[in-house]
């Protein structure tokens, strides 16, 4: 899934950095002795060249203008320092004309943009981009695209970053909830209907005496939620409106039953377990404005429906899934994915369909490890889809492990093919030293490592007991491998302890060749390392030019 299964996004900066300007001669030389004190003519000259100099140094606070696109501020270094001047939040958006994400969020940041000066708030939106200000990515710490910081009062020294959803509404929330109370006083039946009619989702805490401890709670739990308006009401007509005869919550909602009420001990926490639980449409569609809230949902086991919206029978398949949906609240997240669309064919690949292939269901586990599960049946009808769900609550389902067929030639070449049906064999074979390298076809990184890792398998094409290898992990998975980035090398030396060494040495032929020499400790990774390898090999994997790799790290 986006976001969830692959690279993060691009680094926006090569290796050099920004410009810097540099004083060529800047030292003052030797001085040679003169009078004591100037001529009277020396003087005037010296005052000529002061005031000369003076006409030349612009006025202070001149800045670039503050130039506009659909009611966001267009930054740049020359005028960043005046918007933080002139606004005391501003929320800013460092980005890259490429980026897939930065396009599809473009209309939604401006509709954001559009309803805040509507309101006549003091909160504008800004953008910067980032491969053309460069220095101004660096000083804020921009590594992916898009980037989303809010700035308080001018202050750079630690701006916020955005972590809320991608839709005008979320973003909406998230600032007023960052520059104003986190709960709303409504006094009356309109304030009411305007918060509820405001967006996807909001919460109303009814209480008669708003000091007493539910409505201290409440407002905690309102404090802790950044996508979501929260409003608090003692007003008898707003109990009347939304009848409520004592002291509640509930959660006003565009979708499914349209309202939630709260039931039980009122606790922060029991109001954060109720809103989380209820804040999502029962059937979720994936998109790039819905991604945030899927991932950054409580719920990391997740069915996804592949389903084609071109089918003939669409509508009728889409209502077999939310009928099984119902039953598994708070604990399967349902999500349908539109398989023709071509934002989504890196999802399709990671869990090894086709288009041909679809409509079908998939499940996966988004724990440390991701873990996904097939049905034993292609059935989409809400019973077996109950079925499938109900067995893996259960621990009757087994992992779905991809492996491609195994290659006639796989053993032919110095560099051996590995798949998931041969790797147990190959890999943990007691007699063999087998160094392999965990690919992606698509990895930039991987393609450069491509010609070393051939010569690697010259050099030890007829040793007797060393064995070079490589596998494709975007199409065949393994139990006792998990991969989180590419390229990934690890050794897995002669024995019967199915041990693993991964390497972090030096990605050259003589460094492959010494950590192989030496039994695979010259150049292997410490223990204390391995979190540090995998952040490293990540952002190996972000790095490069070449448009090909932007389009790839765009999509992931």
């Amino acid at each position: 899934m986006t976001g969830g299964v692959g690279a993060r996004a691009a680094r926006p900066m090569g290796r050099g950095g920004g410009r810097r300007r540099v004083y060529k001669g800047g030292g003052a030389g030797n001085r040679t002795p003169g009078p004591s004190r100037p001529s009277a003519a020396m003087a005037v000259l010296r005052l000529r060249a002061i005031v000369a100099l003076l006409c030349f140094v612009p006025p202070l606070g001149r800045a670039d203008p503050l130039e506009e696109e659909d009611g966001v501020l267009v930054l740049r270094a020359g005028n960043f320092e005046r918007a933080l001047a002139e606004h005391r939040h501003l929320l800013v958006e460092f980005y890259a004309p490429w980026c897939g994400h930065c396009k599809a969020l473009a209309p939604e940041y401006a509709k954001a943009a559009a309803q805040l000066k509507a309101e006549g708030s003091e909160i504008r939106l800004a953008k910067v981009d980032a491969t053309e200000e460069a220095e101004l990515a660096q000083q804020f710490g921009v590594r992916g695209y898009p980037t989303i910081k809010f700035f308080r009062n001018g202050d750079k020294a630690a701006p916020r970053e955005y972590t809320a959803g991608r839709e005008a509404d979320d973003i909406v929330s998230w600032l007023k909830k960052r520059t104003g109370p986190a709960a709303t006083t409504l006094t009356d039946v309109a304030a009411a209907e305007t918060l509820v009619d405001s967006s996807e989702v909001a919460v109303i805490g009814f209480f008669k005496d708003v000091t007493s401890d539910a409505a201290k709670e409440f407002l905690l739990a309102a404090e802790s939620v950044d996508d979501i308006p929260f409003g608090i009401s003692s007003s008898a007509d707003v109990f009347s409106k939304y009848q409520l005869g004592q002291d509640g919550v509930v959660l006003f909602k565009k979708f499914d039953e349209g309202r939630n009420n709260f039931e039980g001990d009122l606790t922060k926490d029991n109001l954060l377990t109720f809103i989380k639980a209820n804040q999502l449409p029962l059937v979720i569609e994936f998109t790039e404005q819905t991604a945030p809230k899927i991932f950054g949902g409580e719920i990391k086991t997740h069915i996804l429906l592949f389903l084609p919206k071109s089918v003939s029978d669409y509508e009728g398949k889409l209502d077999n899934f939310k009928a099984a949906a119902g039953n598994f609240k708070g604990k399967i997240l349902f999500i349908f994915i539109d398989s023709d669309h071509s934002d989504n064919q890196r999802i399709l690949e990671f869990f090894g369909l086709k288009k041909e292939e679809c409509p079908a269901v998939r499940l996966i586990t988004l724990e440390e490890e991701m873990t996904k599960y097939k049905p034993e049946s292609d059935e989409l009808t809400a019973d077996k889809i109950k079925e499938f769900c109900n067995k893996f609550l259960e621990g009757k389902i087994k992992p779905h492990l991809m492996s491609q067929d195994l290659p006639e030639d796989w053993d032919k070449q110095p560099v051996k093919v590995l798949v998931g049906k041969n790797f147990e064999e190959v890999a943990f074979d007691e007699n063999k030293n087998v160094f392999v390298e965990f690919y992606a076809p698509w990895c930039g990184h991987c393609k450069q490592l491509a010609p070393i890792w051939d010569k690697l398998g010259e050099t030890y094409k007829d040793h007797e007991n060393i064995v070079i290898a490589k596998m494709d992990s975007t199409a065949n998975e393994v139990e006792a491998v998990k991969i989180h980035s590419f390229p990934t090398l690890k050794f897995f030396p002669a024995g019967s302890g199915r041990n693993v060494i991964d390497y972090n040495g030096e990605r050259t032929l003589e460094g492959f060749k010494k950590f192989l020499e030496s039994g695979g400790q010259d150049g292997a990774a410490a223990d204390d390392d391995l979190e540090d390898l995998e952040t490293d090999e990540e952002t190996d994997l972000e790095e490069g030019d070449d448009d090909e790799q932007k389009i790839q790290k765009d999509e992931l």
